[in-house]
């Protein structure tokens, strides 16, 4: 359950990213900014070419100028335009033009009718548009002049939809549509090169580019093609689709003849709108050759959104703001490498800019939180360490967080361990909450001890006390300190070894050792789990000489590297030269003493042993236990030099005893 509550705690940012990227993925409002994102890549994989032969007549402002007459044109125009189509042996003709009000002078329309069933099938627009009076609303189709469907023309819907913000990306598709006509009629005449004849509502345009990207010739120049292009221009009009429709741009006229422009994804890039034949030409040059493209299915941006989030909660759980806002990058850079590869290459268009959005704010959510829990950190820092380390210490701390940085530093530290003599003897014979209060006691006080003289409480395990010196900020005195806190510690634990014998309970004793060395210290669990703690060989070190003192029966053992520290601000002495299992290095051990006489036999007869006079030891020894007869240390070494004598002593003795136990 905790697991779980800490999963909650440094996930939910990444958790409510993932919901708001669903909510968008499902919403309309964020599709407008979705299809920004398709007129971007529309923009950037656009071929700028045509590579079919489709051409546009377009009427626009130099044909006007040139007919010389008020729009629309009189019908006998068109059928001159059609006859120069039918001689150049154009394939297919679509006028983007609804023909549907009589022209003014019935034989215009004759004229028309007439070049339509000389030229074949031509395809004229149809238009449905929605009218709202105050009686009715409702669609209204208006359809070429019947009279031009008898001479064999055919309708075509040009009415195309656009998006909620008013661009044009989708082709219709209206089973008449206009685009279908003109393919339809092409495939009949060149059967098998029109790749698709169907489209459904996933289909969008793929426009070859800006604005007559399509090859564009004013409509006047074919009225006389030979006065006004090449003289090939037969040549270069053969089996075309010919579009025509109106082109105009800056006449003042526009307005008046509905000049039939769009917004395209290109307006943005170039600020053009497109004609609305060349718009048809896309979509004809689209189905032509199968280039449509294709919008994914609406699962695909959840589904999208759901592996970002996934992403999002491996790579900032927990967060780190560097690696975090790599992966946060490295993940929007492969989506945007994706939808692009899929535009370009596969004609697919996946709306991902939720999933990158998701990505964003589960970014800016966890750094939010980080930041928020790095002060809330910061806070409990000087709260938890405020119960392990003086004052002075933290006011330290929360000025240099480096201090404490993750992995830790090589610091020069002193470090103390202690352990409870007998306390499995007092939690079977007391209940457990009597347990529990000794305990509670005892590592309240050690705790005390410690801070006042400036050290670090690490950890207790169990009955015991880690605590160093040294870190996390330096003390010139670390060994003073320590030692003066294990003297501390003793006197301590005899008032309560008191208290608990007047009441009737087991003797407590404790054990101390100190070492000092290079150990790595600082912050090694986590920036979200915090645990300030020391490593090394010589924490390991400190740890056994705790249990030495069980080989001599002494309370405090301190290593050589303390004693030199400590130099001769407290009395000390000397007790072995030993090597405990498992290190190739032998450490002098001392512990602390106040009796000049007692430490000037103990060390006269301890050199005996050392330099291996092995009779002159055993005197020496001998004469100090009689005037000190309680003294532990006398009597291992005497029974040591006792047991000797009645076997062998060591063949080859360099002075150091050989621990075989902890």
């Amino acid at each position: 359950m905790r697991f779980a509550r800490e999963l909650v705690a440094s996930s939910w940012p990444v958790a409510a990213a993932g919901l708001i990227g669903i909510a968008l993925s499902l919403g309309d409002a964020w599709h407008g900014v979705e299809l920004k994102t398709f007129d971007w890549l529309t923009v950037r994989t656009a071929p700028n070419e045509s590579a079919l032969p489709i051409t546009i007549l377009a009427i626009d402002e130099e044909s006007m100028a040139a007919v010389g007459k008020q729009w629309p044109w009189p019908r006998g125009v068109h059928a001159q335009l059609l006859d120069k189509l039918k001689e150049a042996g154009v394939a297919v003709v679509a006028f983007d033009v609804v023909f549907a009000e009589p022209d003014s002078r019935p034989e215009e329309d004759v004229a028309f009718a007439r070049a339509i069933r000389n030229f074949g099938p031509v395809i004229l627009a149809s238009n449905l548009e929605y009218r709202e009076t105050k009686y009715a609303r409702q669609w209204v189709r208006t359809d070429p002049r019947p009279q031009f469907i008898e001479a064999g023309a055919v309708a075509g819907l040009a009415t195309v939809k656009t998006d909620a913000d008013g661009f044009l990306r989708n082709i219709p598709v209206s089973q008449g549509a206009f685009w279908l006509q003109v393919v339809t009629r092409f495939d009949a005449l060149h059967p098998g090169i029109a790749r698709s004849l169907s489209v459904s509502e996933e289909h969008r345009i793929r426009y070859l580019g800006p604005a007559q990207t399509v090859q564009t010739i004013p409509y006047h120049r074919l009225l006389d093609p030979e006065k006004l292009l090449s003289e090939n221009w037969k040549d270069a009009l053969r089996d075309n689709i010919v579009l025509i429709g109106k082109g105009l741009r800056t006449t003042p006229e526009l307005t008046a003849v509905e000049s039939d422009m769009f917004f395209t994804p290109f307006f943005a890039h170039d600020g053009q709108l497109t004609p609305g034949v060349e718009v048809q030409a896309n979509i004809v040059s689209n189905m032509m050759t199968g280039d449509a493209l294709r919008e994914t299915p609406a699962m695909m941006p959840l589904l999208l959104v759901l592996a970002v989030t996934a992403i999002a909660w491996a790579a900032m759980t927990p967060w780190h703001p560097w690696k975090s806002a790599a992966w946060a990058l490295g993940t929007i850079v492969a989506i945007a490498a994706l939808d692009y590869y899929l535009f370009r290459y596969r004609l697919t268009w996946l709306p991902a800019t939720a999933a990158v959005m998701t990505m964003a704010l589960a970014y800016a959510g966890q750094g939010a939180r980080g930041f928020l829990s790095e002060q809330a950190r910061r806070r409990e820092l000087r709260r938890a360490f405020g119960q392990y380390v003086s004052p002075a210490v933290v006011d330290e701390i929360i000025a240099d967080p480096t201090m404490l940085k993750l992995g830790g530093d090589r610091r020069e530290l002193t470090l103390l361990f202690t352990d409870l003599a007998g306390f499995t003897s007092i939690s079977e014979a007391l209940p457990a909450e009597e347990v529990a209060k000794i305990l509670n006691r005892h590592l309240g006080e050690m705790t005390e001890i410690v801070i006042a003289h400036q050290g670090t409480v690490d950890k207790f395990i169990g009955d015991a006390v880690m605590a160093f010196w040294g870190a996390p900020v330096a003390d010139a005195e670390q060994s003073r300190h320590a030692l003066q806190a294990a003297i501390a510690m003793q006197k301590t634990i005899a008032t309560m070894r008191a208290e608990l014998a007047a009441a009737g309970g087991p003797a407590m004793r404790m054990r101390i050792g100190l070492h000092r060395g290079e150990c790595i210290v600082g912050n090694m669990g986590g920036t979200n789990r915090f645990d300030y703690t020391a490593i090394g060989d010589n924490v390991n070190l400190a740890a056994r000489l705790e249990g030495v003192n069980n080989v001599y029966g002494t309370g405090i053992l301190v290593s050589d590297a303390v004693a030199r520290a400590v130099g001769a601000t407290i009395a000390l002495r000397p007790v072995d030269s030993v090597r405990v299992k498992g290190k190739k290095n032998a450490v002098d051990l001392f512990t602390p003493c106040e009796d000049a006489a007692l430490v000037a036999l103990s060390t006269a007869a301890l050199e005996a042993y050392r330099r291996g006079e092995w009779a002159l030891a055993v005197e020496r020894w001998q004469a100090f236990c009689v005037a000190y007869p309680e003294d532990s240390i006398g009597r291992v070494f005497l029974a040591r030099l006792n047991a000797w004598a009645e076997s062998v002593y060591p063949e080859t003795w360099d002075g150091i005893t050989e621990l075989e136990s902890k």
